[in-house]
């Protein structure tokens, strides 16, 4: 069978702070972070049919189907709004897996966002993030389509306009667990709340799981050093990509040309808002 497929883009994201300033009694640790969308995208293709079906036509070595989030996130769109209708969904990758760029969570948002609109849905963007946050906590961030500060476990956000910038990131080639991170002894679990956001979030650059993350993989050590040899490098997320702020694409060419003779990765440009944000 022949599906009309329609593209959508979903954007990886950076975290230019991260604070980790507390825990749960469940667990879950209290966050304080900036989230910042780039230029740099997956495509997310859906065909809408009325059988009913949600299928990954394309599945990722090494996910299970039923597991993706891509096909979880139009599943409890689904079950939320009693739609009678399916989709085929086709991934096309970009955003490198397990590098905190957010890829995963993008495109479950992104599915989300597309769906609302072709199944008539009609779900509110709050509605949206409610169900996106059961899929993961940066999922409702990519729903929300703004540059935001986030608090709580990453899903309280508020919106902040950033200044134009471009980015250069690296990915050291290593695959780094969440959950081994934040279950480290060396994780600072005690960062002092921001008390004026906007002086933080544009003046400080920190993030409280690299000194984690580089202690147990040295090749993001590695790559936080050498990239810092151009600039304040910060890793993102909970790694393993690493990424230095430029003013200029050509200062990030610059930069990107020297390290690319050893790493991966690419440069990108800072986004006000999620490509989807006006179509949401």
């Amino acid at each position: 069978m022949t599906y009309d497929f329609q593209a959508f883009p979903a954007p990886a994201k950076l975290n230019l702070m991260l604070k980790v300033v507390g825990r749960r009694p469940d667990g879950y640790h209290l966050l304080e972070t900036v989230f910042r969308f780039i230029d740099f995208c997956d495509t997310v293709e859906i065909a809408v049919t009325d059988d009913g079906v949600v299928e990954l036509v394309n599945p990722i070595p090494g996910v299970a189907p039923e597991s993706d989030l891509t096909v979880r996130a139009a599943r409890a769109l689904q079950a939320a709004s009693g739609s009678k209708q399916g989709a085929r969904i086709r991934l096309a990758k970009r955003i490198p897996m397990g590098g905190g760029l957010g890829g995963g969570s993008s495109d479950a948002a992104t599915v989300l966002l597309a769906l609302n609109r072709l199944w008539g849905t009609r779900f509110s963007r709050e509605r949206l993030m409610e169900l996106g946050l059961a899929l993961g906590a940066d999922v409702p961030v990519f729903v929300f389509g703004r540059n935001a500060f986030a608090t709580g476990v990453g899903e309280e956000l508020t919106a902040l306009e950033l200044p134009e910038a471009w980015y250069v990131v690296i990915h050291p080639g290593v695959h780094v667990p969440t959950a081994k991170i934040f279950s480290s002894p060396l994780l600072t679990r005690d960062s002092k709340p921001s008390i004026m956001r906007t002086l933080e979030t544009t003046q400080q650059r920190r993030n409280d799981l690299q000194a984690a993350v580089s202690a147990e993989f040295k090749e993001v050590d590695s790559a936080i050093r050498d990239l810092a040899k151009y600039g304040p490098a910060l890793m993102t997320g909970s790694g393993s990509c690493v990424f230095l702020e430029c003013e200029s694409q050509d200062q990030a060419n610059t930069v990107f040309r020297a390290v690319s003779e050893k790493y991966d990765g690419f440069v990108a440009k800072g986004l006000a808002s999620h490509p989807m944000f006006d179509k949401a």
